[in-house]
């Protein structure tokens, strides 16, 4: 292909499958694909104009701004490379969808039917409006995904305006006959490449395949008009390509959701169609480049979500002479107002760092951004807890974490490192800071 190869970059900070096949799909029809990460994006603004590191020439927007503990950075990132490159699925668009009261603002205004809703910002007006749904109603996070962050509500119950840090909302409970089921409809471009009946596990309500949902391939039984409804109600959020969800009702169908980032497999499942090759078709077409059609069509019986070739190398790896660190460390821990030097224990199978509430509160540490839902010990629905900003020092070299704030006021160690700090070092686990001390070993 020579000089007509198009360099698609795919946006995408997590490690998920449907980058992986978008990828490997850019790469099999031809052209050069790059994945755009922490480990290799770099934008350099200078007098001869702006650089892009790795180039390339139309950016995939896949980022997971429902998954993020920082969404509105995540945002500007999208918003910086869209500023410099073609980008299927802009920053405005997907953030808009990725809002459910945002895209159905959006939705109405397009004309599209969804179902009877009501966003309100306390707690008091959402109940003030509770009557209007009837027994049952659904209870939102307006940001959520997979599922989470909805629940099915009856009358007497009271609502708050918020979950945690995001904000919720009531809408209409919308009945399906037997077994509850949606309808996805997964459209690139201006085409629908298929479309799949979601029906809820046993016992609940929501249809989503990451909570055990099963699927079926719909093609037999989908109308043009739900196809239409589907491709106009991408159109009308100004998406490149999106899984469109739809429910029908006593009165006819509703637009449910409108997802930017919607997963491939279920669909891969239901109708053995990868929509990968036709978003790396439509961003090298974006680019002035050209496909071979058939190819697509091959390539789209086969969902390719293996490591691709183009994989950055981590940041995260050890160097020929690592910093060993023991397992406990005495470290730094700074917030916004205060430090203080506390003895800290590694733990490898943890995530993300943890700090004890009072020593969060004596840094200020903060300010609380997000609240996490985590499984800790015995308590199988897991616990709620808040994740706030703070900087942990070891050895001189700092590092800025998002961390769980718990209550560890019955433990040894103030601080639990995580796998975020771990990353950088290696653990010797027949190390400990006290008994340094005792030997009298200097840090």
């Amino acid at each position: 292909m020579g000089q007509s190869r198009v360099r698609v970059g795919v946006l995408s900070l997590h490690n998920s499958k449907e980058t992986k096949a978008i990828l490997n799909a850019v790469d099999a029809l031809g052209h050069v694909p790059e994945w755009l990460r922490e480990e290799n994006t770099v934008v350099h603004f200078a007098d001869d104009g702006v650089h892009l590191r790795p180039d390339v020439d139309v950016v995939v927007n896949r980022l997971l701004l429902s998954k993020t503990d920082h969404p509105l950075e995540d945002h500007g990132i999208a918003l910086t490379l869209h500023a410099v490159r073609p980008m299927l699925n802009s920053p405005d668009a997907t953030s808009r969808a990725a809002h459910k009261t945002a895209a159905a603002a959006v939705l109405a205004r397009a004309g599209i039917r969804t179902p009877e809703t009501v966003f309100a910002l306390s707690g008091d007006l959402l109940s003030e409006f509770r009557p209007l749904f009837g027994p049952s109603a659904v209870y939102k996070t307006a940001v959520g995904t997979n599922g989470r962050g909805t629940w099915c509500v009856d009358e007497q119950e009271s609502f708050t305006g918020k979950v945690g840090t995001n904000r919720a909302f009531l809408q209409a409970f919308v009945e399906t006959p037997e077994q509850p089921r949606d309808l996805r409809v997964y459209v690139v471009g201006d085409e629908v490449i298929g479309s799949m009946f979601r029906y809820a596990p046993e016992g609940d309500w929501r249809t989503n395949v990451a909570l055990g949902g099963t699927v079926e391939d719909a093609s037999d039984e989908v109308t043009p008009d739900l196809l239409t409804l589907a491709r106009d109600a991408t159109a009308a959020m100004g998406l490149d390509y999106a899984g469109v969800d739809l429910i029908e009702g006593d009165d006819g169908w509703y637009v449910l959701e409108v997802n930017p980032t919607a997963g491939f497999r279920g669909l891969y499942r239901a109708t053995g169609t990868s929509p990968a090759p036709y978003i790396a078709r439509l961003a090298i077409e974006r680019a002035g480049g050209t496909v071979d059609e058939e190819r697509v069509r091959d390539l789209a019986a086969t969902l390719d979500d293996s490591e691709p070739a183009c994989a950055p190398t981590p940041l995260s790896y050890v160097s020929d002479d690592p910093v060993v660190i023991g397992l406990t460390e005495r470290v730094v821990v700074s917030g916004t107002t205060g430090t203080e030097t506390v003895v800290g224990k590694a733990d490898t199978g943890a995530e993300r760092t943890s700090i004890d509430i009072r020593l969060a509160a004596e840094i200020g540490a903060g300010p609380i951004h997000t609240a996490r839902r985590v499984r800790s010990g015995s308590v199988k629905s897991g616990q709620s807890r808040p994740v706030v900003d703070v900087v942990v020092g070891i050895g001189g070299t700092q590092h800025t974490v998002a961390a769980n704030v718990v209550d560890r006021g019955h433990m040894t160690h103030p601080v639990l490192l995580g796998r975020d700090i771990l990353t950088h070092y290696h653990l010797d686990v027949n190390r400990r800071v006290d008994d340094r001390e005792e030997s009298g070993e200097t840090e």
